[in-house]
């Protein structure tokens, strides 16, 4: 589907090349600078991570106070699970989704509802002040580093006078506020060397940035939190280790999917040894007395 507040032109050749590396398929278009973006098996990956949010975040979809939304934009849907959801939770509101990835639109969506194909690495052609609100979610290792400010800039400048945009990054730091996490640990070693090889194309510490970025860019009320991201089943109430038991069995998934190419093609990793790390990454989320996080 098409939105109709937008030029539309037919779907660029190369949005749809692909390249294997490892037995992972990555959009060919990406096969250079700035970096690769991998499609195969994402979407199962992503409609995962949406429920993990829904549990952390209350089964809340918007956070500011907009009742009655007439617009939404949502930046790099995904599989378009928090973007159909909101269609269908509001059946009046005009909601558009932009991606890169072709590949995992769902076949059925509201009719209120248009999924398009483009890079936000680029400037944004939607007209200024036109949605209620916008989200951005999980593009830290999408989006350009050089891109944050002018990225930043067109969603403010597409936001309606009064407009929100709510904005949520994960930093993949790995965190443990006592101790019981250290340099030896896998779940470390992993997050030291994924920063590393993001290091020179993406901004991974994007999130601690945010609110200097939207108050540079025009917004007044901005508000931001930090929540921790449990990988293992350890916290004081049960909530908390119900979403680290449900992560820690999918940590392995995770982290090989995010880290494949960086860790096998920018830092000469090998195969065996990148196995490896995942594998005892995955064995330490399983120990609840690790109190590991990735802050979000």
């Amino acid at each position: 589907m098409t939105s109709p507040d937008s030029q539309t032109v037919e779907l660029d050749r190369e949005f749809l090349d692909t390249v294997t590396v490892h037995g992972r398929e990555y959009q060919k278009i990406f096969h250079r600078p700035p970096g690769i973006f991998w499609t195969s098996r994402r979407s199962q990956r992503l409609d995962e991570e949406q429920r993990v949010f829904q549990r952390i975040f209350d089964d809340r979809l918007i956070f500011p106070p907009i009742r009655r939304p007439q617009r939404v934009l949502d930046c790099g849907h995904g599989s378009a699970s928090w973007a159909v959801e909101v269609a269908e939770q509001y059946p009046d509101c005009q909601v558009i989704g932009v991606d890169i990835a072709p590949h995992m639109s769902p076949d059925d969506v509201p009719e209120n509802l248009w999924l398009q194909v483009d890079n936000l690495n680029r400037n944004f052609t939607f007209p200024a002040n036109h949605f209620d609100l916008v989200q951005s979610r999980l593009l830290a290792t999408g989006i350009h580093h050089s891109r944050w400010p002018t990225y930043v800039r067109d969603i403010v400048r597409v936001l309606k006078p009064g407009g929100w945009v709510q904005m949520i990054e994960i930093y993949f730091n790995v965190q443990s506020d006592n101790g019981s996490i250290t340099d030896e640990h896998a779940l470390r070693r992993w997050s030291t060397q994924y920063m590393r090889a993001q290091e020179d194309r993406k901004d991974l510490r994007i999130g601690t940035r945010l609110r200097s970025m939207l108050t540079s860019a025009g917004l007044t009320e901005v508000d931001t939190k930090m929540i921790p991201l449990p990988l293992s089943a350890w916290g004081n109430d049960q909530r908390t280790r119900d979403i680290g038991q449900a992560n820690s069995g999918n940590i392995q998934k995770l982290l090989r999917s995010l880290a494949l190419y960086p860790l096998t093609k920018r830092l000469h990793m090998s195969i065996e040894n990148f196995d490896t790390l995942v594998e005892q990454a995955q064995e330490e989320a399983k120990d609840p007395s690790l109190k590991a996080y990735f802050p979000l």
